[in-house]
């Protein structure tokens, strides 16, 4: 008999140690893949993707010993579902001082799901430059794509129902670190 999920209590999935222990993971894999990461730039998606990306930069300091320039893409005027729901607030749009003409850049998120986001976030980045590549590294890949979107980094491929719900926490917005997996009373997250 196949567990129905979807209507138990949220449950962690992955805890702070988990986070820093995948974190650490792709930030090996993105210095392999790039030879040593001389031309990368991380550019988080807000909320959580900035705080993910700025962990990312500080552990890909640690593994080379040089600064990844870090910063964040607003997504909010190039998402398809703006008119479907109430205003959403604008978030900051900061490049590094280099900008991304020529350089690879890591688009980080904390969770991938439709691809829609991650869609927007390649149109937005049109706007500011032409990128050498792009790569996509998220947290949590959910499966149910709708899009044909695949991250070159995963911490966790989570396989759910569409009636499951996933949520980051991260302790620089929510007060701690986690992964929590639960039915359908939780916020819905893309």
């Amino acid at each position: 008999m196949v567990e129905d999920r979807s209507t138990a209590p949220a449950r962690a999935v992955l805890e702070a140690p988990d986070i820093a222990r995948v974190l650490t993971r792709i930030a090996h894999e993105i210095v392999e893949r790039a030879k040593g990461a001389d031309d990368v730039v991380l550019l988080g998606i807000p909320t959580r993707g900035v705080f993910l990306a700025r962990r990312l930069a500080d552990k890909l300091d640690q593994i080379t010993g040089r600064k990844v320039p870090v910063g964040s893409l607003d997504i909010t005027m190039y998402r398809d579902d703006l008119r479907l729901g109430p205003a959403r607030t604008l978030a900051r749009t900061e490049i590094p001082g280099d900008g991304i003409d020529g350089r690879l850049v890591v688009l980080v998120d904390d969770v991938l799901f439709s691809g829609r986001t991650i869609r927007a976030a390649l149109d937005a980045m049109n706007d500011i430059g032409r990128p050498r590549a792009v790569q996509l590294a998220v947290l949590v890949d959910r499966g149910h794509r709708e899009l044909p979107i695949r991250a070159d980094y995963v911490g966790k491929n989570l396989p759910t129902s569409l009636r499951e719900t996933v949520k980051v926490q991260l302790a620089e917005n929510d007060g701690r670190d986690c992964v929590l997996l639960g039915g359908p009373h939780a916020s819905r997250h893309e």
